[in-house]
């Protein structure tokens, strides 16, 4: 349990919209902030010019780069507790292939990995969807899939804190607030999704027969947890912050991040517009109940409702305010779309999850024929709760709506449930299709771009009636 004081309230976060949810984020997050960027006035954290401006060329964007101050922090991070290799990507494989390595030898992964809950991916684990039958409306934090640059650090929750700083506060100054100090502030609890920009990334190659780079998850890439912790925004206000703060910086107390071709990243780190680290972003210390474990950013971790998993930086060990928009890897080079369909200097930074809905089944299932069966599923949304789910059986021929368990909230999912009774033996091709409250809808298949981001397309997933 959390320790609290006199001056401690305990609030619950629906998950509904907050005071400033009906606001176009990705407006404010992407065309005010590319547009300061590319006329220069964005500032490059911690890369050596000569990396940022290949990484730029790379992305389209060596104009821009010209322009810009690539500045370090002088900040000097708190060391790790352990440490571990980075890998690069990898090209895009078959949709529900498991390999035949057990997954608890994925390196740099603290908790257990049974083969009947997880696929490995990598440095990565996948949570089987059909592992999930069952087990309620939060994922069980054993099962919760695990998304780790390099590898998970062990770090001292006694000894932990985090330094707000930058010359976006008051004075340019610093803070800092140890676990304790953070538990004596007022606690907001919500239940909300964390989700790997690159869920269902397989899909691109398996349904639209399309190349991409990254790892290929196929819809496990998501947990939904009840996330306990203090308001961002409360942290930064007690921290100093300035009328001129714009942007809002979290870093990673993981080791740093070595590309394939050998170039350092450092600690994986991802900006946010201030408007958005006022409005309901989390600095979380428990998980389902319980403290925060080390696979899923102990003892802290920023927590960012509705948007790509990379904004939730796990293991927070400095937050920089900045008085101008930021530069990092992580919002140029990588979470942004690039493709024929998209600028040569590919979108603005991606923001927002979108719209998916996976079965509780595996992979070419097999299902008794002639027998009544209850298919069990779940479908969220970034932009708006899911008010509708539909389910074919025939392949999209025709379609019927599934019951509902839960309410529509954003940055949730719901659970849903459709019977059926295969007519005869044979290969059957189920689809679910969501609907949010935005009035968005599933589409039959995602434009394509090159790293595999934001697949929203409905998956069609093969059983076997025998």
């Amino acid at each position: 349990m959390s320790r609290t004081d006199s001056r401690t309230d305990s609030r619950t976060d629906s998950g509904t919209e907050t005071r400033t949810g009906t606001r176009d984020e990705e407006s404010v997050y992407d065309r005010r902030r590319l547009r300061q960027w590319l006329a220069g006035e964005a500032r490059a954290d911690g890369i050596e010019r000569r990396d940022m401006l290949r990484l730029l060329a790379a992305a389209g964007l060596a104009t821009a780069a010209t322009a810009a101050t690539a500045a370090t922090t002088g900040f000097a991070a708190p060391a790790l507790a352990a440490s571990g290799a980075a890998t690069g990507v990898a090209t895009g494989a078959v949709a529900g292939t498991t390999g035949s390595a057990s997954v608890a030898a994925v390196p740099g992964i603290v908790k257990p990995l049974p083969d009947a809950w997880f696929t490995s991916r990598g440095t990565n684990a996948e949570t089987r969807f059909e592992a999930l039958a069952g087990t309620g409306h939060h994922t069980p934090t054993d099962r919760f899939f695990v998304r780790n640059h390099t590898a998970t650090p062990v770090l001292d929750a006694n000894a932990w804190s985090v330094t707000v700083w930058g010359d976006g506060l008051a004075g340019g100054g610093a803070a800092e607030f140890t676990l304790d100090d953070l538990k004596r502030l007022p606690a907001t609890t919500r239940s909300a999704f964390v989700e790997c920009a690159g869920n269902g990334r397989s899909f691109f190659t398996t349904q639209q027969s399309q190349t991409v780079s990254g790892t290929a998850w196929t819809l496990g890439a998501i947990g939904v947890a009840r996330w306990r912790g203090v308001r961002l925004g409360e942290v930064l206000r007690r921290a100093g912050l300035s009328r001129g703060a714009v942007d809002v910086l979290p870093r990673g107390l993981d080791a740093d991040y070595v590309t394939a071709d050998g170039t350092n990243l450092g600690r994986v780190r991802r900006p946010l517009p201030l408007s958005k680290a006022l409005d309901d972003v989390l600095l979380a210390y428990e998980m389902n109940g319980e403290p925060l474990p080390p696979d899923h950013g102990g003892p802290v971790r920023v927590l960012v409702p509705s948007w790509i998993g990379i904004a939730s930086i796990k293991w927070v060990g400095d937050i920089e305010v900045s008085a101008q928009p930021l530069y990092s890897p992580w919002n140029t080079d990588f979470y942004r779309l690039f493709g024929d369909a998209y600028p040569a200097g590919g979108s603005a930074p991606l923001s927002r999850q979108t719209l998916k809905s996976a079965f509780e089944l595996p992979w070419n299932a097999s299902l008794e024929a002639a027998a009544e069966h209850r298919l069990t599923g779940r479908s969220w949304s970034g932009a708006g709760g899911v008010a509708r789910v539909d389910v074919s059986t025939d392949g999209g021929a025709s379609w019927r709506r599934a019951r509902l368990y839960d309410a529509p909230r954003r940055a949730d999912w719901v659970r849903w449930s459709a019977d059926w009774r295969p007519t005869a033996p044979g290969t059957y091709t189920l689809l679910a299709r969501a609907t949010d409250t935005t009035g968005r809808t599933q589409p039959e298949t995602t434009v394509h771009n090159t790293q595999g981001y934001l697949f929203d397309a409905v998956v069609r997933h093969p059983v076997q009636a025998v």
